[in-house]
């Protein structure tokens, strides 16, 4: 069977946050250091759904990798700029699943007028158990680009890791920008 790419509801909270979990627990990708609770989780949908898209990939009605945007920054003149997240679970990973679930975001985030996607990566200059490099990879082949580096600046796991920004420009950048439409609006 093949994959499906739907919307989250905030009933996908509890396989979400399975995907979500061995993350935080057994990895430096997300800097986090306790699981969310449900109510929390649950909590972070409901805030992302009601402005931003928040996708699932499904494969024989089990969720198997999610996708989502979010606010970059709080300030009216970032309004045309998201930060993109994207988890799958660890059997799935370079599946192409991945890719689905990003072309289904950028086309989302078009339809709302968003210019410019952020994706703020952990890395590390010596890979190790807890941290690769793939997200970085993942991102180079699906167009973005290498803007920024903080050194050393998340701890976990007794090590000092870099977070790097990377950026891709899917809109045009007009001198009459067309108003951003929330998420809601563009499917209802």
């Amino acid at each position: 069977m093949s994959v499906i790419i739907r919307p989250v509801t905030v009933n996908d909270m509890a396989e979400l946050l399975k995907i979500y979990a061995p993350y935080v627990t057994e990895t430096a990708i997300t800097f986090e250091y306790d699981i969310p609770t449900a109510d929390e989780f649950r909590g972070r949908i409901e805030n992302i759904l009601a402005k931003y898209p928040y996708i699932a990939a499904v494969k024989n009605d089990e969720i198997i990798g999610y996708a989502y945007a979010g606010v970059f920054k709080t300030r009216a003149a970032y309004a045309y700029n998201v930060e993109v997240t994207i988890y799958i679970k660890k059997e799935h990973r370079r599946s192409g699943v991945g890719k689905l679930l990003y072309a289904e975001l950028e086309r989302l985030l078009k339809k709302q007028g968003i210019t410019n996607l952020y994706a703020c990566i952990a890395c590390t200059e010596t890979e190790d158990e807890y941290l690769t490099n793939d997200s970085i990879k993942f991102h180079e082949r699906m167009g973005y680009k290498h803007i920024g580096t903080f050194k050393q600046c998340g701890y976990k796991y007794n090590r000092w890791y870099d977070m790097v920004w990377m950026e891709k420009i899917i809109g045009e950048h007009l001198t009459e920008q067309p108003e951003f439409i929330p998420y809601p609006e563009i499917c209802e």
